[in-house]
């Protein structure tokens, strides 16, 4: 399963520097992750892809303090990167991806709110 978690995280990369025209450049200031651009964001999140596209899957432990520290900084980003087409071509499921924050007990989670047409649980 480890390999699995690397062969998508490798494919992530490639991906990621071979397409860069389908993840919308982030305005430095303004930008659903701030002065963070989305294609950092995303593969900060790298640890969850397994856990974002199977929902019986086990939520690593990096995965949830990654997953916290972005909702605490910039909720927002965390949406975007799970809608984006980089997420989408990695094999996350954002039906699946979005419980992860309610899969790793975070508290402080956006319960209600909608990201695209799903809403946290």
């Amino acid at each position: 399963m480890a390999s699995k978690a690397y062969f998508l995280f490798a494919h992530m990369i490639v991906y990621l520097l071979a397409t860069k025209t389908l993840i919308t450049n982030v305005n430095a200031a303004g930008g659903p992750c701030g002065k963070t651009p989305i294609q950092s964001a995303a593969l900060s999140l790298s640890p969850c892809l397994t856990a974002g596209g199977n929902a019986k899957a086990k939520v690593p432990p990096m995965c949830c303090t990654k997953v916290n520290a972005l909702i605490n900084t910039a909720p927002k980003c965390l949406c975007a990167v799970l809608l984006s087409p980089l997420a989408i071509k990695a094999g996350i499921k954002p039906a699946i991806a979005i419980s992860i924050p309610k899969r790793c007990n975070i508290k402080r989670r956006p319960v209600g709110k909608k990201c695209g047409r799903y809403i946290v649980p």
